[in-house]
């Protein structure tokens, strides 16, 4: 159990491991005491782990694998891994903690562990795909009165940060549908907006991203609830859907997950096709 020095957010990856860790006892034939027993632990503290009210150890993953008799490379190697990354805070929480809150802890996570990342966009454009300019248009704007030098430049690094993951060494792909009306958007002026839209051409080019526009013709749509996220996540990892309101920010797995899965399939079929997509964004700059 950690001590009281150690902090812990209850994360994903924590209940994902405790609930996987579970699955695997049960699916192997041990009990609850059985698996104390051989941690030398009491039984209270395993089914902590398993509740994720406190996140399992490396070395006491390992020692249960062993237990439930789990050789298999790659599964271990995921269950490792998530033990580390449940305790581990990574950059984002240590070098932004005076900006964000605890439930944003799990978005740059996803964002670097999932095989795809599926966004619709019905306001503004993906936090991947700003450009300086545009990231401080958009962060002032959501800081309002809040605003400092240091808040400011804290949220823009940060989202530059994050968009490490579209290079290929992440193995990400990006995937967004974007509503027309972003692209028109006057976000800091017509020079700020040609520069975003030739760098929305440029990302086009990319082999691991893929970019549709919602021409404003299409009437009503699955996106008109606003603005989502779905991560597609390696197995055994649930798909994870993300939404952000005035109210706070919301990850939901199945059943819930499945909808915006459903209604992004939806919104890409009636999208323009990436060639489509790249001479609307071309025009747009053009008009500008």
């Amino acid at each position: 159990m950690p001590t009281k020095s150690e902090s812990f957010v209850q994360t994903l990856r924590a209940q994902w491991l405790g609930q996987q860790m579970r699955e695997l006892r049960e699916q192997r034939g041990f009990t609850l005491k059985r698996a104390a027993e051989f941690l030398e632990r009491d039984f209270s503290s395993v089914a902590r782990w398993e509740r994720a009210e406190w996140p399992f150890r490396r070395g006491v993953v390992v020692s249960l694998l062993d237990l439930y008799g789990e050789h298999d490379p790659r599964t271990r190697a995921h269950f490792i891994q998530l033990a580390e990354d449940a305790w581990r805070t990574d950059r984002w929480d240590d070098d932004y903690d005076e900006i964000v809150d605890s439930s944003f802890i799990d978005f740059p996570w996803l964002e670097t562990r999932a095989e795809q990342i599926c966004s619709f966009d019905a306001m503004l454009m993906p936090g991947l795909m700003q450009i300086p300019e545009y990231a401080e248009a958009v962060i002032r704007n959501a800081e309002g009165r809040r605003a400092t030098p240091f808040s400011v430049g804290k949220w823009m690094q940060l989202r530059l940060d994050r968009q490490r993951v579209l290079e290929p060494e992440f193995g990400v792909t990006i995937s967004a549908v974007l509503d027309e009306s972003v692209l028109r958007r006057p976000v800091g002026g017509p020079a700020l907006m040609r520069g975003q839209l030739k760098h929305l051409g440029e990302l086009l080019r990319r082999p691991n991203v893929d970019v549709r526009i919602l021409p404003a013709t299409v009437g009503l749509h699955p996106g008109l609830d606003g603005s989502f996220v779905v991560f597609r996540m390696p197995k055994p990892n649930p798909e994870v859907a993300y939404a952000e309101t005035l109210g706070g920010r919301l990850f939901m797995e199945s059943p819930k997950s499945k909808r915006y899965a459903e209604a992004y399939a939806q919104l890409q079929h009636i999208a323009l096709d990436p060639s489509g997509s790249a001479k609307l964004i071309a025009t747009i700059a053009e008009e500008l």
